[in-house]
């Protein structure tokens, strides 16, 4: 089995960014949440947040913002239309493929079905309240995987960054990804 971080991994960059900045033209009345964005998405990739600081963040203002849009689904989707190209050229989905990802059900589904990539892992916001029910972030990862895929091994880890470091440590095989470059650390 392979297992996949998204962002900066098989993504060329941050899709919660880009899909906030990308959400602007629909209501520009959410800009004023794309500081909060930069600064919470700088702190989580630099490993300057504890779990409980980034979960209070992230429910705060949450389902404020995405109670800003009438079609959720149609801004997904558009953003999709427009952003699937920066699906890494390398990544070839293949059946047992598992994307693992901080990133929010609401954004990342749609990007999962289009790769035709059935196992996914990330952070859920409730499709009905709008609120943060759980974020996969730092160790979650690791926990999330192991309880839904008991009996199965991590063949190959991608991933950008050494904060998935717990993933990277139950992997056979693990790889950092920086732009089109992959280099074997495990």
């Amino acid at each position: 089995m392979r297992v996949f971080d998204f962002d900066n991994t098989i993504y060329n960059g941050e899709s919660v960014f880009d899909f906030y900045l990308f959400s602007i033209k629909y209501n520009p009345k959410v800009a004023k949440y794309v500081p909060l964005a930069v600064f919470n998405l700088l702190k989580y990739k630099l490993g300057k947040t504890a779990m409980q600081d980034l979960e209070n963040a992230v429910k705060k203002y949450s389902s404020f913002y995405m109670n800003s849009f009438d079609n959720k689904e149609k801004l997904v989707n558009d953003f999709w239309n427009s952003h699937m190209k920066k699906i890494k050229p390398w990544y070839k989905p293949q059946a047992d493929d598992v994307i693992i990802t901080a990133n929010f059900n609401m954004l990342i589904d749609e990007a999962c079905n289009r790769l035709g990539v059935k196992n996914c892992i990330c952070s859920i916001i409730n499709r009905e309240t709008l609120k943060v029910e759980y974020l996969n972030f730092k160790e979650n990862k690791r926990k999330t995987f192991l309880e839904k895929y008991k009996n199965c091994k991590i063949d190959e880890f991608y991933t950008d960054t050494m904060l998935d470091k717990p993933m990277i440590d139950v992997a056979e095989k693990a790889y950092l990804v920086k732009g089109n470059r992959i280099t074997r650390i495990k």
